[in-house]
């Protein structure tokens, strides 16, 4: 069993990925249970954020790290949140309060122009210094609801809204694990991990 620590605090992340990598040889623990903080996000990009994430948490722990940044992107906001999804209502991690402004920020706004995605970005790092990090990516495309709908999932899956398979707030885990951008973007991450045992 390989161990890899999480860099995130975020239960909602941690319980994903878990249930996706479950049966993969690898042992996810959290960066909180190493007594390791948050990494300040100072990057322009997911990539860059999940890296400096991951770097802070394999520099703290010894151990290999993976780093995530995901948000959701509103192409008639030009694709914010982006970045800033997790304290865009400037209490960070305020999930009720995040998705109350991004719904206020819509009003009045019709369904052709509610399009909007999740991006996720993984970064794997083997140790703190290591110079080429596995990378996946992940998109989940779809529009944002006119008001929350369902209780599970997390984030801002309350006023997200799939085309295929309805509302996120309201899909059974295995099936968002398999659709979503973080499912995808792990799945990714799988096909590099095997794609190094060879």
């Amino acid at each position: 069993m390989r161990k890899i620590v999480l860099a995130s605090s975020n239960p909602g992340k941690l319980a994903e990925i878990r249930e996706v990598l479950a049966d993969s040889g690898i042992e996810l623990v959290t960066q909180s249970e190493f007594g390791i903080g948050d990494a300040e996000e100072t990057g322009t990009t997911f990539v860059e954020n999940a890296l400096i994430k991951a770097r802070h948490a394999a520099r703290l722990s010894g151990l290999p790290a993976l780093g995530d940044d995901s948000g959701i992107c509103v192409d008639v906001l030009g694709g914010a949140p982006g970045l800033y999804s997790a304290r865009y209502s400037g209490v960070h991690g305020n999930n009720a309060a995040n998705n109350a402004k991004l719904l206020d920020v819509l009003r009045g706004v019709p369904d052709e122009d509610r399009s909007a995605h999740f991006h996720c970005t993984l970064t794997l790092l083997h140790g703190a210094d290591d110079p080429a990090p596995l990378i996946a990516e992940g998109l989940w495309r779809g529009r944002i609801l006119y008001a929350p709908q369902g209780d599970k999932g997390f984030g801002y899956d309350p006023v997200f809204f799939d085309p295929a398979h309805g509302p996120a707030g309201e899909l059974d885990a295995v099936v968002k694990n398999r659709i979503s951008h973080r499912g995808l973007a792990l799945a990714r991450l799988r096909e590099l991990l095997d794609a190094e045992k060879r």
